[in-house]
């Protein structure tokens, strides 16, 4: 079976939330050169360039398909990125010069966000990747490219979707307490709220549906478990 062709000029980078029940973090990858050395310490969101024959949603799937092994994951559109500048690090000259047939191409780069639990998967390397990483949002250190300012902007994007769309759905098991809810919040948001009045504004609203059920196993006392009701939901 032939490769697609790909298009030189175009290409998706994703940033993959996480959430690991105290702080949000990102995926990030070690680059990788093909079968050459590269000294290269940069690292990056996973991304790679289009095929000319899908378009950039199925090119974005795609690449988190490879990483993940899952399908129909939450994945939206941030941003486009086309400075005709972003790429002037030297080390991301040189990997482009390793691993591209036009490394001199100019490229536009259509950034996404996605949100997976982390229970939900195991991650792989791929073509692109010689190891993928979870990172805390808070510790992203220099990225390759434009990639931090990708991140950012992935980034200030879920946290104006918080409010717009159940997104702790995505994050969060099936089942959850008001305090699980909470420190999602706290983390996306970089906030920190007043227990009493988080849960009174969140009770307010017909998207958290209480169940007959508590915790169990727990060394605590066992509290309330609630579901989200995505068809209920409205700006808290």
């Amino acid at each position: 079976m032939n490769q697609p062709q790909i298009n030189p000029n175009v290409s998706v980078d994703c940033a993959l939330f996480s959430f690991d029940g105290s702080e949000l973090e990102v995926l990030l990858i070690e680059r990788m050169a093909g079968e050459t050395t590269l000294e290269d310490d940069l690292l990056a969101l996973p991304g790679n360039l289009i095929y000319q024959n899908e378009n950039l949603d199925q090119a974005a799937n795609r690449v988190l398909f490879e990483l993940t092994g899952l399908e129909n994951i939450f994945l939206e559109q941030v941003y486009t990125f086309g400075d005709p500048a972003r790429i002037t690090k030297e080390k991301d000259q040189d990997w482009l010069k390793k691993i591209r047939v036009h490394p001199e191409a100019r490229v536009i780069t259509v950034a996404y966000t996605s949100l997976v639990k982390k229970s939900n998967l195991k991650v792989s390397p791929s073509s692109f990747a010689r190891k993928a990483l979870w990172v805390k949002v808070k510790e992203v250190p220099q990225l390759a490219f434009d990639h931090n300012e990708i991140f950012t902007k992935a980034l200030d994007f879920l946290k104006q979707k918080i409010y717009l769309q159940p997104l702790g759905y995505e994050l969060l098991p099936e089942r959850f307490t008001l305090a699980q809810l909470q420190k999602l919040y706290e983390a996306i948001l970089d906030d920190s709220f007043d227990k009493r009045n988080f849960r009174r504004k969140i009770l307010r609203t017909s998207f958290i549906v209480p169940l007959d059920e508590k915790q169990q196993g727990v060394a605590h006392k066992p509290a309330r478990l609630y579901r989200f009701d995505k068809s209920q939901f409205h700006q808290i």
